[in-house]
């Protein structure tokens, strides 16, 4: 036995070991991390065919040395074991048999974007963050992570690609529903008890190990534009406040967060740094990251800093480089070594770094130091010692009973009631005329009628207002203006004048409501939330505890005051940070 393959020995001893052991292209090849797809009957895929570009599995792993993979696809249980467990044999057969780490964005919630979350493949459905923000309760997080850690654990996956501990400052920025909000001792406190959840009390084979993303913040993003696009590179400070930013996710870091990524964006303005997206920022990795908050974990840059991504339909996704454009992939490879970066997110071209290292351009002391903290990674996990799953263990865990009624339960808990004018809660058996409700859900809770006039009551479900983008993939952003479109703002006012209506709105970020608040009989906020668990609160079966998370403005020209870099305090807003109105009976 090797000393690398020797678990009683220090983890240390085994990375140095492991290291003196290994090829260039070896130690290169632990440098990138790359998104791959998986076929529904559990295959490798080794062309994409999705909307978005993936590595061809066999390649990366075989012949490109890569031994972390982020997983796209809404697999179910048993077929993402048994891709799991294949994909591992695979590299077994490698001379060293180092194994593959398999990473996975949100897969919890109902965020139907495929570049920051992936459809659940049968895990259970919770809210948003932002939810559990409204709830402000760190047993309930904790209690979330240690279902996500036996979910993705029990299929191989054994890094999150989350939680966000960034500040939800800018009501437009359309990432916000997977922040906790606006509040940062809140939003601190539960991306601490996050980690915890994931990892357990210390890092180890029976945890899985949280990348705390985007650092040292993502929120500011100017006029809301999201940084994945040239029209949202700029995170700007008109407030002065960079550092509340930052220091958020100094709990999560105490707490144990094996690995951070950091954000695309370039920030502006802020003395000390260079003007460049973060993760090309010596001072912001080196030095804010690693020599004040001492953190020699891993780092993982954002997705997509090195190469652009051709579509399917031909057009060409620029590279994340903001402020680095004008450099090719080599440079920006070195510019992100020399930051102190270990990984490259979303890329798999690890000969650009063997090219660099043969061209003396880079130490391969260098690459050893950033290999060194994955490898470190996987022996804390125990990968080497236990790659494998068990695929019946992983059918019987995901989407386990009481995970789903837990996740249905906090769906419940977490909505906020803005506003009620006392008929909450309804009474079972009236007539209910519903729009964008299931009709056989609401059957089980009233007669349902067609026509509003036939009705006692409404319910109406809308979603947060946005303006679409023409193009993928930013039609997959939610971006733009907060208020409802003239038409549905019009037709929501006759309804409210025809019947009694309660509007329940999916707040996935700040919306402006200020019709819906004056006009309707009662207001909810849910943040991913079923039919049944809407109705459950409406008719009392469930009560609703959350509070608002992040502040409603009042309207648009409040927001486009507002600066970007401050949580809350828009001019008069319609409903503050943490309101909550009387809440409804629960019924038994």
């Amino acid at each position: 036995m090797h000393p690398y393959q020797d678990p009683r020995r220090p983890v240390g001893e085994r990375v140095r070991d492991l290291l003196g052991r290994m090829s260039l292209p070896d130690k290169a090849g632990l440098l990138f991390h790359a998104p791959v797809a998986v076929t529904p009957d559990g295959g490798p895929v080794e062309r994409s065919r999705g909307p978005l570009p993936t590595a061809p599995t066999t390649d990366v792993v075989r012949h490109r040395h890569l031994r972390c993979l982020s997983l796209m696809a809404p697999v179910s249980a048993g077929p993402l074991a048994r891709w799991h467990n294949e994909v591992q044999r695979m590299a077994a057969e490698s001379p060293l048999g180092i194994p593959v780490l398999v990473s996975s964005d949100p897969r919890h919630s109902a965020n139907a974007n495929p570049l920051t979350s992936v459809a659940s493949g049968g895990c259970s459905r919770w809210p948003e963050p932002l939810g559990l923000g409204a709830l402000a309760d760190g047993d309930t997080v904790r209690g979330f992570a240690e279902v996500v850690r036996a979910e993705y654990a029990a299929v191989g996956i054994r890094l999150a690609l989350h939680p966000m501990a960034d500040l939800a400052s800018e009501p437009r920025w359309c990432r916000t529903s997977g922040t906790f909000g606006a509040d940062p001792a809140v939003v601190a406190r539960l991306a601490a008890a996050y980690v915890e959840g994931l990892q357990g009390t210390e890092l180890g084979p029976g945890s899985v190990a949280a990348m705390v993303k985007h650092w040292p913040g993502a929120g500011p993003q100017a006029d809301g534009e999201d940084a994945h696009f040239p029209s949202g590179k700029d995170q700007v400070y008109p407030d002065g406040r960079y550092a509340l930013h930052r220091d958020v996710f100094r709990p999560a870091l105490r707490a144990g967060a094996a690995a951070v990524m950091p954000y695309y964006g370039r920030p502006v303005g802020v003395p000390g740094l260079a003007g460049v997206g973060f993760a090309f920022d010596r001072e912001v990795i080196s030095g804010q990251l690693r020599r004040d908050e001492g953190f020699d974990g891993l780092v993982c840059t954002d997705f997509g800093l090195l190469t652009d991504a051709v579509l399917p339909d031909g057009s060409v996704w620029p590279a994340r480089a903001w402020g680095a454009e004008h450099l090719d992939t080599a440079g920006r490879v070195l510019r992100l070594l020399d930051a102190g970066v270990d990984q490259f997110g979303g890329e798999w071209c690890p000969e650009v770094v063997v090219g660099l290292v043969e061209a003396d351009r880079v130490t391969e002391g260098r690459v050893d130091r950033s290999a060194g903290r994955v490898l470190a990674l996987m022996f804390r996990l125990g990968l080497f010692e236990n790659p494998y799953v068990d695929e019946a263990r992983a059918v019987a865990t995901v989407g386990r009973a009481d995970f789903t009624a837990a996740g249905a339960d906090a769906q419940r808990r977490s909505m906020v009631v803005l506003t009620d004018t006392g008929v909450l809660p309804l009474q079972h058996g009236i007539r209910l005329y519903t729009e964008g409700i299931d009709r056989t859900v609401a059957a089980r809770y009233a007669s349902i009628v067609d026509e509003p006039e036939e009705a006692h009551f409404a319910v109406v479900r809308i979603e947060t207002p946005h303006e679409p983008r023409a193009t993928l993939p930013e039609a997959f952003f939610r971006q733009g203006r907060l208020d409802l479109p003239a038409d549905q703002r019009e037709r929501l006012l006759r309804l409210t004048q025809t019947v009694p209506t309660i509007v329940d709105v999916f707040l996935d970020r700040a919306a402006v409501l200020p019709e819906p608040a004056e006009h309707a009989a009662a207001l909810l906020a849910d943040f991913g939330a079923a039919d049944d668990a809407v109705l459950d609160v409406v008719f009392g079966h469930a009560t609703a505890e959350g509070r608002l998370p992040i502040e409603l403005p009042s309207s648009m020209a409040a927001v486009q005051a507002h600066p970007e870099d401050r949580p809350g305090g828009t001019a008069d807003p319609l409903f503050p940070l943490g309101h909550t109105a009387r809440t409804p009976e629960r019924r038994s």
